[in-house]
């Protein structure tokens, strides 16, 4: 496989990654329902549609084969995602406190 292949199936990986976290955190009212059938439901279609969605970007971009730096790059972009949101949505609320005059 050739490098310019291997770059960009690092980059897709990890912006799947951060598209992953990105809809987790908008499905995460529908994921934790109290009702369990529906949590089930919710929770497998969730899987299998992300994964499906997963393998036909990766056969866009490099005939589907999957490598482990690949699954390592959807990691790292979903650890991003997640730590960056939440330094993000501290910076936003500390300026509108600050803005407002909130204590």
């Amino acid at each position: 496989m050739s490098l310019n292949i291997q770059i960009n199936t690092f980059i897709a990986s990890f912006l799947f990654g951060l598209f992953f976290g990105i809809e987790l955190r908008l499905n995460h009212k529908f994921i934790y329902q109290s009702n369990k059938t529906y949590k089930i439901l919710t929770t497998f279609f969730f899987v299998i549609v992300n994964v499906l969605i997963y393998f036909i970007i990766l056969k866009k971009v490099n005939y589907g084969i999957l490598h482990i730096y690949a699954i390592l790059a959807i990691i790292i972009g979903f650890l991003v995602e997640h730590f960056g949101m939440k330094y993000l949505l501290d910076i936003f609320a500390k300026k509108l406190k600050k803005w407002y005059n909130l204590s």
